[in-house]
């Protein structure tokens, strides 16, 4: 995708995802590989709701800052997955409220943060690992990621938010609307006992989707 109509897609998608309450105020990141190799992000203290696409930083396949605005700094976030995950085309984070309730429940499995309550988190996420508090902006986060090794798409930071990689911007903004509206059934159903997808029909799909399912 030309660079200009990558510009303008980041931040349609980030309106939409700001527009509909799945990011508030100036909170959330978003960023993008371009056709050289280089990145395009979103910048700091932005808002989802108004990016400006020619304000976006824009870095080149060396990692060199080369026009736009600082960026966010949860710059080292971003490049664990980059640099861990050779599919990533596109790198989302939000303060998405359910998904950062349900890091707040005890009880939740670190291993694997959704249960299995639809099809879809499962087919579009794989496992999402539950990551501990840090500091926002800490690099410590990048770390944590980068010793998951490449083998998840997704993680939740506690009490902070997810962070989703995919091929592209677009599947990126699909997987993490799908892990927030899967914590919002789970918050949901606290408490009943709810009828959740049983293991063997989660291996099902995990072998007819081809998921990446990390064990």
């Amino acid at each position: 995708m030309a660079d200009t109509a990558l510009r303008e897609q980041m931040c349609l998608l980030a309106k939409s995802l700001f527009d509909r309450g799945l990011t508030g105020g100036s909170t959330g990141n978003i960023s993008a590989r371009t056709e050289e190799g280089g990145l395009l992000v979103s910048p700091t203290g932005t808002s989802f709701g108004r990016l400006d696409p020619a304000r976006l930083s824009h870095f080149d396949a060396q990692g060199n800052l080369v026009s736009g605005d600082a960026p966010t700094k949860e710059m080292p976030l971003h490049a664990a997955f980059y640099d861990t995950r050779s599919t990533a085309g596109a790198v989302v984070h939000l303060h998405s409220c359910h998904s950062v309730a349900w890091s707040m429940m005890p009880g939740v499995d670190p291993d694997n943060f959704l249960p299995p309550t639809t099809p879809y988190a499962i087919m579009k996420l794989g496992k999402v690992k539950l990551l501990p508090f840090f500091r926002p902006g800490d690099p410590a986060m990048g770390a944590a990621v980068r010793g998951l090794a490449g083998k998840r798409t997704a993680v939740m930071l506690a009490n902070h938010g997810p962070v989703v990689a995919g091929k592209d911007v677009e599947a990126a903004c699909n997987a993490i609307e799908e892990l927030e509206d899967t914590a919002r059934l789970a918050m949901m159903m606290r408490g009943y006992d709810a009828n959740m997808l049983s293991p063997g029909q989660v291996a099902d799909l995990v072998t007819h989707f081809d998921v990446e399912w990390d064990t």
